[in-house]
C-alpha cells in the first residue's frame, strides 16, 4: 500500500465517522421529536371536566394531607375516593355492533366508588346499582342554571341530566364521602384497551346467552377479547334473574381481571405495545381537571405500583327491593351508611 492510498484512506475515515455521527445524531432528534409527538397527542387525547369549580365549597369535607419534609414532589400516600363512571353510548353503528342495544344517546351504567387506603396498598370498588332509587340534588348546569330537584329517581339518571358534575354531587348526596377524583371510561374505547394489552382471562360459573349483549359463553374460564370483554360488562338479562345486581358481579369480575392482565403484561419491553395501551387508555378518558393531564395520571399510577389485584377488594353497596317498584332496589340501612362511614 503506497503513502497516497493510506492518504486517502485516512481522508476518508473522518468523513465516514462525521457521515455516521450525524446519522446517529439525526436518529436521536427524529426519536425526541417522536417522544414529543408522543407525549403531546396522549396528553391531548385526554378530556376533562372542572367539576370542583362547578361545585364549589358544598360539599363533604377534603381529606387534608400530611405535609412531608421532602425537598422533592413526593407520591401521594394519602387515602383518594374516585368515582368511576363507565359512560355506555348506543348511538353508531359501531356501538350497535359492539351490542350497545337499542336506544339512543350515553348512559352511566355503570358507577364504582374507587377508595384507595392511605398508604395506597389496598383498594375498595364499591358499586353502587344504576337501579338504585334516590334523591337527586339540584345540580349546576355548564349552560348556566341547575337541574331540578329529583325524588325516587333513579340513580344513574343524574348523568343523564347534568353529566359528570351531577353525577358527582348525586354520590356525594348519598355516601356524604368526597369524591376527590372523577374518571369516565368510555366502553367502546374499553374494548380497545382490551385489545391492546392482548385480551382478559374471567371465568363464569353459569352459561351466559345475551341477546342484548350479543354475549354467548358456556360456564368456565375463557380468554376475552375487547368486543367480548364490552359484552361481557354489558350482560344483565343472561345471566341469573337478569338485573342489575348480575350485571354488577360480572363488572367487577372484569375490573380484577384487567388489573392482573396489566400486571401480568411487560409493557416497559415492547415501546410499540406500551404506546397502544397509553393511547387507549388516555382515548377513552374524561377526569377532573386534577387528573388531565399524563404527568398527573403518571403521578397517581406510580403511587398505586405497591398495589395488586389481591389488594383490591369489590363490594356492592348493601340494596333491599323498592317498595314502591319491585323493579328498583333502595339503599339497605344501616348497612349502606355503615359501609360508606368506613370510606371516609
Amino acid at each position: 500500500m503506497t503513502g497516497d492510498d493510506e492518504g486517502r484512506r485516512a481522508g476518508r475515515r473522518p468523513r465516514v465517522l462525521k457521515a455516521v455521527g450525524l446519522t446517529l445524531v439525526g436518529t436521536l432528534v427524529l426519536g425526541c421529536a417522536a417522544a414529543g409527538w408522543a407525549y403531546w397527542h396522549l396528553n391531548s387525547n385526554i378530556k376533562s371536566v372542572d367539576i370542583n369549580s362547578a361545585l364549589g365549597d358544598d360539599r363533604p369535607a377534603k381529606v387534608t394531607p400530611a405535609p412531608s419534609a421532602s425537598q422533592e414532589a413526593p407520591l401521594p400516600t394519602e387515602a383518594v375516593n374516585i368515582l368511576v363512571l363507565g359512560s355506555d353510548s348506543r348511538s353508531g353503528k359501531e356501538n350497535q355492533a359492539l351490542g350497545g342495544g337499542s336506544s339512543t344517546g350515553a348512559r352511566s351504567d355503570t358507577a364504582m366508588v374507587v377508595h384507595i387506603d392511605a398508604g395506597r396498598t389496598a383498594a375498595t370498588v364499591v358499586s353502587i346499582p344504576r337501579d338504585t332509587l334516590v334523591t337527586g340534588p339540584s345540580c349546576p348546569l355548564e349552560s348556566g342554571g341547575s337541574t331540578s330537584a329529583a325524588y325516587g329517581a333513579m340513580f344513574n339518571s343524574a348523568y343523564s341530566v347534568g353529566g359528570p358534575v351531577c353525577a358527582v354531587k348525586t354520590v356525594e348526596s348519598i355516601t356524604d364521602v368526597r369524591m376527590d377524583h372523577y374518571v369516565e371510561i368510555d366502553f367502546s374505547g374499553f374494548a380497545k384497551l382490551v385489545d391492546a394489552l392482548g385480551g382478559v382471562t374471567v371465568t363464569t360459573d353459569e352459561d351466559i346467552d345475551d341477546d342484548d349483549s350479543h354475549l354467548t359463553l358456556k360456564a368456565g374460564t375463557h380468554h376475552l377479547n375487547g368486543t367480548q370483554a364490552l359484552a361481557f360488562a354489558r350482560t344483565r338479562h343472561g345471566i341469573g334473574d337478569g338485573s342489575d345486581l348480575g350485571r354488577i358481579g360480572l363488572q367487577q369480575q372484569l375490573v380484577k381481571a384487567l388489573l392482573e392482565q396489566i400486571s401480568s403484561t411487560n409493557l416497559l419491553t415492547s415501546p410499540t405495545k406500551l404506546y397502544s395501551v397509553a393511547d387507549a387508555i388516555t382515548g377513552s378518558l374524561t377526569t377532573d381537571t386534577g387528573l388531565d393531564s399524563l404527568t398527573e395520571l403518571m403521578s397517581l399510577g406510580e403511587s398505586l405500583k405497591g398495589l395488586s389485584s389481591d389488594d383490591v377488594k369489590t363490594v356492592t353497596m348493601p340494596v333491599v327491593t323498592a317498595p314502591s317498584n319491585p323493579n328498583r332496589v333502595v339503599a339497605k340501612e344501616p348497612a349502606a351508611s355503615e359501609l360508606w362511614e368506613s370510606l371516609r
